[in-house]
């Protein structure tokens, strides 16, 4: 979407007689803003894991992901393996608090196969009993990194609670 209206906008200068020139330095000026945008969102997102990792219960593991048993259910209770297909309640939140994605807004639970979700989400799922409840703190880099996801715009630190209700493999 980006680029698209960059494009657009350079065919419409261009009949009105605009020079290419200008419409490159238009289009440099753009993936400048949006490069500031990214790296500022990077650094909000580790001063805002700084911040979580210090909050009792939280688990930091080595790849930078962060989770928090919010409730945990029997401990012998089975455990999805990586090539399980899920049945979640989720919502997933920006670190400003705006919610972007919600089964629980839907009153739906939501139904994956693990190896088509996000790094964080393929790496704490396994990990959670049947029953859990965890909030996941998520760097950008196991969430969508600098992909553009529109309510999710790039190099965003992301917050999931997450419901495993179900799985099978």
């Amino acid at each position: 979407m980006r680029i698209i209206l960059p494009l657009v906008a350079a065919l419409a200068l261009t009949g009105c007689g605009q020079s290419m020139d200008s419409i490159d330095k238009e289009m440099a000026r753009r993936e400048a803003q949006d490069a500031a945008m990214a790296a500022a969102n990077l650094k909000t997102g580790k001063d805002f894991l700084a911040r979580i990792a210090k909050e009792p219960g939280v688990v930091t593991l080595p790849s930078g992901l962060m989770y928090k048993v919010v409730s945990a259910s029997d401990p012998n209770a089975p455990k999805p393996p990586a090539d399980a297909t899920v049945k979640i309640n989720y919502e997933g939140k920006l670190t400003d608090g705006t919610v972007f994605d919600s089964s629980y807004d839907r009153g739906t639970p939501a139904t994956f196969p693990l190896s088509r979700l996000v790094k964080a989400w393929q790496v704490a799922l396994p990990m959670m009993h049947k029953g859990d409840t965890w909030m996941l703190y998520v760097p950008a880099e196991l969430g969508y990194g600098t992909a553009d996801m529109g309510a999710i715009p790039p190099n965003s630190t992301l917050v999931f609670k997450i419901q495993l209700l179900d799985f099978n493999s």
